[in-house]
């Protein structure tokens, strides 16, 4: 077990870091279909539900990727069907809804996975609902510091008429840092343009909450080679048997994974 020091100042990313995004991203979806033809995943998922929950201002369309991979691994995925995601919290409610649906129908846990702003909302389901979560990924989701500065909170407010916060959104924010009771692991990207990635990172790794980095920006992270091994190595896990991810060898040369 080791802490993250968080006491230096964050600074959000650069603006030349954040205009880059937009080139690392065709980065990562070509990325991704060299990964594909390169790495030979086996594809023995259990078929459990995996629901994919998009970042901030994004919709399905952003996870379509992801959908489809987890689907070749052999699992069931669901997109959350809300629209774009506009921040509004109120949307969680609609998303324990689903999610007791799913677990109704295949009679097992589900597995989340958040992007960006939707991984923040995947923790906090998994927190209300623990019995019923099998594990959450997070992808550049900064849930350690969603109030720090970053290339994205002024369109937030902006949407949101710079409204104050109400004392139940405080109290929200208050308990992002703090880990769900099920297996979590969140990948961030120390290239992120948008958001700091000291917020997208636990203060604190144990045996069921791992931090993984990888290289890459943050709107191509979901067709990040490394995101989707990650992914594919977590999914296959059931949370009585949890162990720390460990790379294969020979790694694709887009990963950085740092030990425990």
């Amino acid at each position: 077990m080791k802490s993250k020091s968080q006491a230096q100042k964050i600074a959000k990313p650069s603006i030349f870091r954040f205009m880059g995004e937009n080139v690392k991203v065709w980065i990562e979806l070509w990325r991704a279909r060299t990964f594909r033809k390169s790495y030979q995943l086996t594809q023995t998922g259990d078929g459990h539900p995996v629901l994919i929950i998009p970042g901030f201002l994004a919709s399905d369309i952003s996870s379509y990727p992801i959908r489809k991979f987890v689907r070749e691994q052999g699992y069931a995925p669901y997109p959350w069907g809300l629209g774009r995601n506009f921040g509004d919290i109120r949307q969680l409610r609609k998303l324990v809804l689903q999610i007791e649906q799913l677990y109704a129908k295949h009679e097992t846990p589900v597995s989340l996975i958040g992007w960006s702003l939707g991984g923040v909302y995947a923790r906090q389901l998994a927190k209300e609902n623990p019995a019923m979560i099998r594990q959450v990924i997070t992808l550049a989701s900064p849930f350690a510091g969603i109030t720090e500065p970053n290339n994205a909170s002024w369109l937030y407010r902006l949407l949101n008429d710079h409204r104050p916060i109400t004392p139940e959104e405080q109290q929200w924010i208050d308990d992002l840092p703090n880990p769900p009771a099920v297996p979590t692991t969140a990948i961030y990207s120390k290239e992120d343009g948008v958001v700091p990635w000291q917020t997208c990172i636990e203060p604190i790794e144990d045996h069921l909450h791992q931090n993984i980095e990888v290289t890459g920006g943050h709107f191509g992270m979901g067709y990040n080679p490394a995101t989707l091994l990650v992914i594919a190595d977590r999914l296959r896990l059931q949370s009585d048997s949890w162990s720390a991810f460990e790379p294969p060898h020979p790694l694709p040369k887009t990963v950085v994974f740092p030990s425990l």
